[in-house]
């Protein structure tokens, strides 16, 4: 009985010491976003920051602030959306098949 539940304690610290690597190398991943033709650029790492932004010069127009704010719109849901891709397909792995709710689903 006392095995099992070293075995069971065990297996909670791996699964800690994943969650905690998992973790540190989605803070390392980078996603490069790039909208309006290269107009808007953002980088951001895995979890969902944004890290930089680039603004081509031409695209500010003080007559056309509308364009500006949509691309830069557009630039961070695509960086979002990357991010949350890449961590939820990290997650299932670390979960190993298993659907775990707010993990894997």
């Amino acid at each position: 009985m006392f095995g099992n539940l070293a075995d069971l304690i065990k297996q909670a610290k791996d699964i800690g010491e994943n969650l905690r690597k998992q973790q540190e190398e989605l803070a390392a991943k980078r996603f490069d976003v790039s909208v309006g033709g290269g107009m808007v650029k953002m980088t951001f790492n895995g979890k969902g920051e944004a890290l930089s932004i680039y603004i081509d010069p031409e695209i500010v127009d003080p007559n056309d602030i509308d364009t500006l704010q949509d691309l830069v719109l557009s630039a961070v849901n695509q960086g979002a959306k990357e991010s949350q891709r890449s961590m939820k397909d990290d997650m299932a792995k670390l979960a190993g098949g298993l659907n775990i709710p707010g993990i894997t689903s």
